[in-house]
């Protein structure tokens, strides 16, 4: 297949957009070329011309204008503040803000809810003198509803479409967010994974994901699915941008990631290549060999690895989860001021009564699952559950690591995307998530190849707060191989 031609080169005040990294555009902005408030009102406008193709945007702060002005206020009086000040940031919808936009999770049951305070990564960005452009679409309740829901669709938004091949899916919950960061409709993106979410969804939409060590970000203000594995992270158009974001939203501490971006930080290191396809996906396979040829030539040490347990992994996860979500929202729906329902019973009365809004293509399984388990985290069968996921995860990831002295493992992050096929569920073929994702591990994505017109992404995971390591590798990868390039917006393929 041809590759596709892209819908335009977004420039602004001279600066090519899609090259541009957030240090660029606070130089321009610092040096006089670029303003905040023209930046913000550059990507409020493309949304305006571009979004109703991909529908990744379910909400626009009507406070981002504001925000940008006060940015450039700051400058002029010499007191801006770190490097993402006046840069403007989409959040996923299940992100907490207390402010004029509602967090929806995707489903009206939550239309009237208000959450009386910043979500803690939000208050990390209003700090850092962010503009809060807007919410992005997701998989309704984080893809945790039915198991033949369709990744990015939601009640409230639709179904998000991949903005390289517009009947292709978006492939994880934080579609919205992936879709739009490819589209350049926004700098830089939050979105949140309990299993695959961020990653799977970076990786189908040619962008950086981040899914940070559980414990590096903090979780207060996300709609919940899972205690132990919810997270929030960046997702951009390079690993220097996506740095930048996580230190932002890191808690308490905010490293300096960049200091860690070394083009040659691959040399030397010995890099665990495990191919997670199972023999799915033989054009993966093939780009995937290709990468960790160009690996080696940059200076890695390769070694063929497998990853032990993920059967046990895969037993149990799930399980767990349901308990965890029943707990949690419950938690999170009485403490959320505004007009919505109590609880998990609650949710699954709204659906009922709204099913021609809520429930037009799937149902929601996994929510009366959820509420069928008692959603005491005290229970001995959760607590058996849990140990034997989350022990079999780690034990996996960090045994392999040890075993082969291993700085990093390396595997596809997806297949070509497939096409959405609504009712039906998703195509997934292959995924490998599970390991940092259960494991509560450090795990980023970077653009790896494209298989016709769709790209696909390379996974860097390693231990619990190695993100100084992942991130340099994925720097190293993106700087020596260029990979991204800007989505076409074909009609099919």
């Amino acid at each position: 297949m041809n590759a596709p031609a892209p819908v335009e080169i977004p420039t602004l005040a001279g600066i090519d957009l899609e090259q541009a990294t957030i240090p660029e555009l606070r130089h321009a902005m610092d040096s006089g070329p670029l303003t905040s408030a023209e930046l913000t009102a550059f990507y409020l406008d493309r949304i305006r011309r571009l979004d109703s193709r991909l529908h990744s945007v379910i909400t626009i702060n009507p406070d981002a204008p504001q925000l940008a002005a006060a940015s450039d206020d700051r400058r002029r009086a010499g007191r801006a503040r770190g490097l993402l000040d006046g840069i403007p940031v989409l959040l996923k919808d299940n992100i907490d803000t207390a402010d004029r936009q509602p967090t929806t999770a995707g489903s009206f049951a939550l239309a009237g809810a208000r959450p009386a305070a910043d979500a803690h990564l939000v208050a990390r960005l209003r700090e850092a003198g962010a503009v809060l452009l807007g919410k992005t679409n997701l998989s309704e309740w984080a893809n945790f509803r039915d198991r033949r829901s369709s990744s990015g669709w939601s009640a409230v938004g639709g179904q998000t479409a991949n903005p390289y091949v517009l009947d292709r899916n978006t492939c994880g919950s934080s579609s919205g967010s992936s879709a739009a960061i490819a589209a350049n409709l926004a700098t830089v993106a939050v979105g949140t994974e309990t299993n695959g979410s961020i990653v799977s969804a970076a990786g189908a939409n040619g962008v950086v994901g981040v899914k940070p060590s559980i414990g590096l970000v903090s979780r207060h203000g996300l709609v919940p699915i899972s205690g132990v594995q919810d997270t929030a992270g960046p997702l951009a158009r390079n690993v220097t941008d996506a740095a930048i974001l996580l230190a932002a939203i890191s808690d308490p501490a905010r490293p300096d990631y960049l200091r860690f971006l070394e083009p040659d930080a691959l040399r030397g290191k010995r890099i665990g290549v495990w191919d997670a396809t199972g023999g799915t996906s033989p054009e993966t396979v093939a780009v995937f060999t290709g990468a960790v040829e160009r690996l080696a030539s940059l200076g890695a040490i390769t070694v063929e690895v497998t990853i032990p347990g993920l059967d046990v992994v895969g037993r149990s996860e799930l399980p767990s989860m349901l308990y965890e979500f029943k707990h949690g929202i419950n938690e999170y729906l009485a403490a959320t001021p505004g007009e919505h329902p109590a609880d998990l019973a609650g949710l699954i009365e709204f659906n009922k009564s709204n099913a021609d809004t809520e429930m037009g293509h799937f149902g929601q399984e996994l929510f009366e699952e959820a509420q069928a388990t008692s959603g005491d985290l005290t229970d001995p069968e959760y607590l058996r559950l849990r140990a034997e996921a989350t022990d079999a995860a780690r034990r996996g990831l960090h045994d392999t690591l040890r075993a082969h002295r291993l700085d990093a493992i390396v595997a596809p992050t997806n297949g070509p995307a497939w096409k959405t096929t609504l009712g039906k569920g998703d195509a997934y073929r292959f995924g490998s998530s599970a390991p940092a994702a259960v494991s509560g591990y450090a795990n980023v994505t970077v653009p790896m190849a494209f298989v016709g017109p769709l790209p696909v992404g390379l996974s860097i995971m390693a231990g619990r707060y190695s993100e100084p390591t992942v991130l340099a590798l994925a720097y190293a990868f993106e700087q020596a191989t260029r990979v991204r390039r800007p989505p076409g917006f074909l009609p099919t393929s």
